[in-house]
C-alpha cells in the first residue's frame, strides 16, 4: 500500500514539475523572442531567420539617433514613476492608519475598502479622455503634474487595499505603550508603526512602481513628445508608413530593465510582506 501511495505521489510530483516548467516557458518565451528580435535586422526578422548575426544597430538607433526621444522619455518615466509611487505610499500609509486606528465605524471602513477595490477594477483607458479634458481645462495638459496625479489616482486604491491587511496585524498594545511612555504621534509613526510596516510598504511600493512604469493609455492621452513616458516611446515605432519591429523590440528590452532590477532587489520584501499580511 505504501509503495502504491509513493508511486502515486511521485507521479503527481512529476506532473506538477512538468506544469511548472510549461508555465515558466510560456511566461519567458515572449520576452526571449523580443530580446532575440532586438539583435536582428528588420529583414532578418521579417524573413523569420532562426540563425542570424547579432547586431547592436537597433540599440544604437534607439539610444543615440538624433530623431529618437527614447532617453528623454525614459527619464520622464523615472521621474513620474518615482514621484507618484512615493506619494501613493505616503498617502496610503496615513489613510490606512486613519481607517484602522481612528474610531471609524466598521461599516465606513468596509465601504471605503470595497470602493477602493471597485475603482481598481475600472480600466484606465476609460478614464483617459476625461482626464485629458480636465487637464486641458486647468492648463495642465502635457504637464508632468497631470500625469503624476493621474498615476496616483489609479494606484492609490490598490496601495490602500494592500496595506489594509498589514495595519490589522499591528497590535494596538504597542502603540498604547508608546503613548504611555510619552511618545508623540510623529515619534510613534517613525519608531513603532513604520518599522513594523516596512515589509508591507516595500512590497506595495514595488508593485505600484511596476504598474506605474508600464502605464500606457493615460500617458498617451496626457503627454506629448517632451513629456512622454517609455510605453509611449515604444508605441512611436509603430508608424503609419511602417512598423519598426526591431527598434521596438530593443526599446522594450531596455524598458524592462528598471522593473526587473526593482523586482530582483525587492523580491524578499514582496514575499515577506505578502506573507506577513496574510497570516498571524
Amino acid at each position: 500500500m505504501s509503495h502504491a501511495v509513493s508511486k502515486r505521489y511521485n507521479r503527481t510530483t512529476n506532473y506538477l514539475i512538468g506544469f511548472l516548467v510549461l508555465a515558466v516557458f510560456t511566461t519567458l518565451a515572449p520576452f526571449v523572442y523580443i530580446a532575440m528580435s532586438s539583435f536582428k535586422t528588420q529583414i532578418s526578422l521579417l524573413m523569420g531567420d532562426v540563425k542570424f548575426t547579432p547586431t547592436l544597430m537597433n540599440y544604437n538607433e534607439v539610444l543615440f539617433d538624433r530623431t529618437s526621444d527614447y532617453l528623454r522619455n525614459f527619464t520622464n518615466s523615472v521621474v513620474v514613476t518615482s514621484i507618484s509611487t512615493s506619494l501613493v505610499i505616503v498617502i496610503a500609509f496615513f489613510a490606512g492608519y486613519s481607517l484602522f486606528r481612528m474610531r471609524w465605524p466598521t461599516y465606513v471602513v468596509n465601504i471605503f475598502l470595497i470602493w477602493s477595490m471597485a475603482f481598481n477594477l475600472i480600466p484606465s483607458v476609460t478614464l483617459a479622455s476625461a482626464w485629458y479634458d480636465l487637464a486641458r481645462s486647468v492648463g495642465l495638459n502635457n504637464d508632468y503634474i497631470a500625469l503624476i496625479l493621474a498615476h496616483m489616482t489609479l494606484h492609490l486604491p490598490m496601495a490602500l487595499w494592500l496595506l489594509a491587511s498589514f495595519f490589522r496585524e499591528i497590535p494596538r498594545e504597542l502603540e498604547d505603550a508608546a503613548y504611555v511612555d510619552g511618545a508623540s504621534f510623529v515619534t510613534l509613526v517613525r519608531r513603532v508603526v513604520a518599522p513594523l510596516m516596512m515589509p508591507g510598504l516595500m512590497a506595495t511600493g514595488i508593485l505600484i512602481f511596476v504598474f506605474s512604469w508600464n502605464e500606457f493609455p493615460v500617458a498617451l492621452a496626457l503627454t506629448n513628445n517632451d513629456t512622454g513616458t517609455v510605453p509611449v516611446a515604444i508605441a512611436k515605432y509603430a508608424q503609419e508608413e511602417e512598423i519598426k519591429y526591431t527598434q521596438m523590440a530593443a526599446a522594450s528590452v531596455l524598458s524592462a530593465v528598471p522593473a526587473l532590477l526593482v523586482l530582483l532587489f525587492g523580491q524578499r520584501f514582496i514575499v515577506r510582506g505578502l506573507t506577513a499580511g496574510a497570516v498571524k
